[in-house]
């Protein structure tokens, strides 16, 4: 073959790779024009309202709250009306995705929600709903032990009683929120139908301040029971003090805040009458009063007693107070000769009562009586945390 021959070859293949690489050339230009069309943006969407209420909902609580929602939009108008036209105040989140009422509803009455919303299409749908509270069988008052405003002791324990019997005790708890500062973990414990008490492991810090949110209105107790009203209580946790009585020594011992700051002579209940032993905590106190056996079960005619005294602080609902008693100063400090109550001189009983505060506790060791109730007054730290935290449901 002569050069030519070569040559011409040559020229050839070369031929051959442009036609190829022009090929795979346009073959990429359509792969590329392919995806660009398939990455057209969809379509706007509308809104999607949603109602938390369905039409014609009935015997909805009126502690629940009222929700209106839009998906794929924005709310632009919510409306909530009772029977009469009155519109019930509500709150728009700020991405204004989300309105909730922000006034309770009433017991036993009708409502009727209207959402309208904007969707990213920029079209307007509106939705509504018709609804109806429950009628409560009968609503219950929550009273509560310390009162707003009060300074108590670090054996205060937090008692909420209701005036109806409350069945469903687990949403009795969760209507009632306890917020400490500091921080402080604590359980509920029922005593009965009607009667619940929080409190932590240990005694308060002095210094804590305590809030209880009774939020119970609207919310079921159980039994066709509705809270009654929402309350909230503040209360803060003052000095410790803590008296130590010792029915062996017959001495009462008195320590503020962990120090040793009087010790006095005293009298406890005799061998007919002993003083329970325990950890009471002080309820109430009277500068004057008549110490009635009658009124704790036991008839004058067997060995009962009617007797005034002054500064009189009570320990237990049982009759048991830390009291002047004259008659007895020669017994203080020896001998134990009282119904159950602590005998103090007349001096050394004012000087308590002028210092003693609810809850403030009161610890009762070697009387040779029996454990004090749990139930008796605030006889709480009588029940041992591991069974308090279980409820007593």
């Amino acid at each position: 073959m002569g050069m030519w021959g070569k040559r011409g070859a040559g020229l050839v293949a070369v031929a051959l790779a442009a036609t190829l690489i022009t090929a795979c050339s346009g073959n990429g230009e359509t792969a590329q024009g392919s995806a660009a069309s398939s990455s057209t943006p969809p379509p706007p969407k509308p809104v999607t309202l949603t109602l938390a209420l369905n039409e014609g909902a009935a015997d909805v609580a009126p502690g629940l709250p009222v929700i209106a929602t839009a998906a794929d939009g924005k709310l632009t108008e919510v409306t909530l009306t009772n029977g009469e036209g009155k519109a019930v105040q509500g709150h728009l989140n700020a991405e204004g995705t989300q309105w909730t009422n922000a006034e309770m509803l009433g017991y036993g009455k009708t409502y009727k929600l209207t959402a309208t919303g904007v969707g990213e299409d920029g079209k307007p749908q509106t939705k509504t709903s018709s609804f109806s509270t429950v009628k409560p069988r009968t609503q219950t008052f929550v009273s509560t032990n310390p009162m707003d405003g009060s300074t108590v002791g670090v054996g205060q324990p937090l008692a909420f009683y209701f005036d109806e019997k409350v069945t469903d005790k687990i949403a009795a708890e969760q209507a009632i929120q306890i917020t400490t500062d500091p921080k402080v973990e604590g359980a509920f414990y029922w005593f009965n139908e009607k009667e619940v008490h929080w409190r932590p492991q240990e005694f308060w810090k002095p210094g804590t301040k305590v809030t209880m949110h009774v939020k119970v209105y609207g919310k079921h107790m159980g039994n066709g029971v509705y809270g009654q009203e929402d309350r909230t209580i503040n209360t803060v946790i003052g000095d410790s003090v803590i008296h130590e009585a010792d029915g062996g020594t017959h001495q009462l011992v008195t320590k503020v805040n962990g120090v040793v700051t009087r010790t006095v002579p005293t009298s406890m209940g005799n061998a007919a009458n002993t003083t329970p032993v325990g950890t009471y905590v002080i309820t109430e106190k009277r500068d004057h009063m008549i110490m009635d056996s009658t009124t704790y079960g036991l008839a004058l005619e067997n060995g009962g007693y009617k007797t005034p005294v002054d500064w009189a602080t009570r320990m237990s609902n049982s009759g048991i107070f830390v009291h002047s008693a004259p008659w007895s100063v020669g017994d203080q400090g020896y001998r134990n000769v009282s119904h159950g109550c602590l005998n103090l001189a007349p001096a050394n009983a004012k000087f308590f009562f002028d210092n003693a505060k609810q809850g403030d506790i009161v610890i009762v060791r070697n009387s040779g009586g029996p454990a004090l109730e749990s139930w008796d007054g605030f006889g709480d730290w009588q029940v041992p945390w591991d069974q308090w935290v279980k409820g007593n449901r």
